[in-house]
């Protein structure tokens, strides 16, 4: 018997015109969607889209400053450079396949080069606005989700040259979307730290850096160096070493044309393979590539004619040659750094001799842990096989070529009934659920081998796979969920701790968050609102009037899987633990964890908040407010 879906004629076949192609697969432009709580959610990749443009006009010699400005939602990006033909500024933002960037002769080197990332903004956005002005004159056109509503003739213009373009994320794509400031200042300061010279200005805040690399990692990273920075400038490549005192494992920031490859890529490979050749040949020693690599952490950029990512999103290089005459990236890179590191370290004795030391102690220690990783090792694996700690999920970060890998979250929970709601209600195929026994033990202070001897511990750095640092991650979203109550918020530290003492790299690359869950439950015979704070709580109650029953969530493990499933859904709500730059680890973990000091008992009180219910008299009250 025939069915429906057997039916396949002409009428089955379409074509889509270019923005309806975006906004119908959307996550092939631009990753996945999110609602602004990760750095690699789909508002942040509109904005580097433009302001990459840009950038580009810099690196060609044309404007040396970006204003950006970032309000309620809506973004403006203006450039001083030579602005775009006045000709094409419809077709540059509407029309696929069309830009200067196809011309190598006119951007040899830029960050992207495939034409689409200005239109799909333009595609993505409620409202999308581009100016251009060269020549004494402007053009101006205005779009609404990619179609075009004005199209205003050239007109004459004392303006500066440039091109400005305005947008704003299109709601129902990005759902309550927001941009966090924090992840907004790394990006624009990455933009200057590989552009010296640049001044990005954001909101009235200058970005601006001398020094390229080396301040980035000055800026990022813990000032308890082992040595100077190592700095090494060179054509097309400028790369950034030194050692960290506290971190045992390596960490690496890559750039390709100008973009932040987090995941690395062809040119970090041949870096990380450069530098334990170099460092074995300098010392005339075999040493073994896991203790070269011990504690270092380097910044490498370079710059490669036609890039070939392996996303739209350009976060892993898959180029092996520098341009189409050059030579591989990896001849390239290892040139350099054995030419140039093995000459610095001929001339600096003194650091040569405090990178020999250091690598002769992550030799010892890791002979010293390497019986209790054993057994560590075995123990999580039949830890695996006869409990239910790990509720696993079928995609992981760490598998490259799927498309929802962006997407893979671990939640870590307290207790069964917390866990066994989540796991109920979670997609099985990108969120899984570890199980804590109780409260994590107290690591602040401890060596890593409290790791491998702790079974809490150790099953959750084997479920994560992060021993050895981030490459294998199988998460991209680390959610600590718990109660929000004095237990949850202590387990929470408990556990933020573990991660700054042993697994920095995890909060530094933006991947450890809070769980965000209702207070309340505000609901009448026809309407229900989770309520996140007393103030929503109020609204609540404002609109469905005194007779609205109120229920207080005391733990998780009081939310019905059926009513968790919209918490860890489309509607989920992240919040991200990030580091400033204005605290080091050490600092942030000696405030929290270490002594009892009066000034974090201040902290302590001036932030306690205290939930309880509303009084009938109260709500009476509320509800005849002015």
């Amino acid at each position: 018997m025939a069915t429906e879906t057997s039916n396949y004629n002409e009428d089955n076949i379409r074509s889509l015109d270019w923005k309806e192609h975006i906004r119908l697969r959307p996550g092939m432009y631009i990753g996945k969607l999110g609602d602004g709580s990760s750095s690699d959610d789909g508002v942040y990749i509109l904005l580097k889209e433009i302001i990459d443009n840009s950038i580009d006009e810099f690196v060609m010699g044309s404007g040396k400053t970006v204003d950006i400005s970032i309000k309620e939602g809506e973004v403006t990006v203006r450039d001083y450079g030579r602005g775009i033909p006045l000709g094409k500024v419809v077709d540059v933002v509407s029309k696929i396949n069309t830009g200067a960037k196809y011309d190598s002769k006119a951007f040899k080197k830029s960050v992207g080069l495939n034409g689409v990332g200005a239109k799909a903004v333009n595609a993505l956005s409620d409202y999308f606005m581009v100016q251009s002005v060269r020549d004494g004159q402007t053009k101006i056109a205005r779009f609404e989700r990619g179609e075009l509503v004005e199209d205003e003739p050239i007109k004459d213009s004392s303006l500066r040259k440039g091109t400005k373009i305005s947008f704003k994320p299109d709601n129902s794509v990005f759902k309550n979307y927001r941009f966090v400031q924090e992840y907004v200042e790394k990006m624009l300061w990455n933009y200057c730290y590989l552009n010296p010279g640049l001044t990005i200005v954001l909101n009235g805040q200058k970005f601006y850096s001398e020094n390229g690399l080396k301040d980035l990692l000055n800026d990022n990273i813990d000032h308890n160096f082992l040595h100077d920075i190592i700095h090494l400038r060179g054509d097309d490549i400028e790369i950034a070493i030194t050692h960290s005192e506290r971190s045992q494992s390596d960490m690496y920031y890559s750039f390709v044309n100008g973009q932040h490859t987090t995941q690395g890529g062809t040119h970090q490979n041949a870096f990380r393979e450069a530098l334990v050749k170099t460092l074995r040949e300098f010392y005339n020693k075999n040493f073994d590539a896991s203790d070269i690599r011990d504690s270092v952490v380097a910044a490498i950029a370079i710059k490669v004619i036609e890039p070939v990512f392996e996303s739209q999103t350009k976060t892993k290089l898959g180029s092996n040659d520098i341009g189409p005459e050059g030579p591989t990236i990896r001849t390239f890179v290892n040139d350099f750094v054995k030419r140039e590191l093995d000459n610095f370290l001929h001339k600096n004795e003194e650091i040569a001799e405090t990178i020999y030391r250091k690598i002769l102690r992550a030799e010892k220690e890791r002979k010293e842990l390497s019986g209790i990783k054993k057994l560590a090792r075995e123990r999580a694996k039949k830890a695996s096989l006869h409990n239910r700690k790990l509720r696993d999920c079928r995609i992981h970060y760490n598998d490259q070529k799927d498309e929802r890998r962006l997407e893979t979250t671990l939640f870590i929970t307290e207790g069964d009934s917390a866990s066994g709601s989540i796991t109920k209600s979670r997609d099985v195929n990108t969120q899984a659920v570890f199980s804590l026994k109780g409260k994590p033990l107290n690591c602040y202070g401890l060596t890593k081998k409290v790791v491998y001897e702790n079974e809490e511990f150790n099953l959750l750095q084997a479920a994560l796979n992060i021993e050895d640092g981030l490459e294998n991650l199988r998460y991209n979203n680390v959610v600590i969920a718990t109660d929000a109550d004095v237990d949850g918020m202590h387990i929470r530290l408990l556990l933020i701790t573990f991660f700054l003492q042993f697994f920095p790299d995890l909060v530094r690359e933006g991947h450890l968050f809070i769980l965000q869950t209702p207070l309340f439950r505000v609901r009448n015979k026809k309407e229900t609102h989770y309520c996140y704070s007393d103030e929503e709580k109020r609204a609540a109650l404002l609109k469905l009037g005194a007779k609205a029953e109120i229920t207080r969530f005391k733990g998780l493990g009081e939310i019905s899987p059926d009513e968790f499933k919209y918490f860890i859904g489309e509607d989920i709500r992240l919040d991200p633990v990030m580091l400033s730059k204005e605290a080091t680890i050490d600092q942030i973990l000696a405030f929290y964890m270490g002594k009892n000091t009066p000034k974090r008992q201040e902290f302590i009180i001036e932030n306690l908040r205290v939930e309880r219910e509303l009084t009938e008299e109260e709500k009476e009250s509320l509800l005849h407010e002015d």
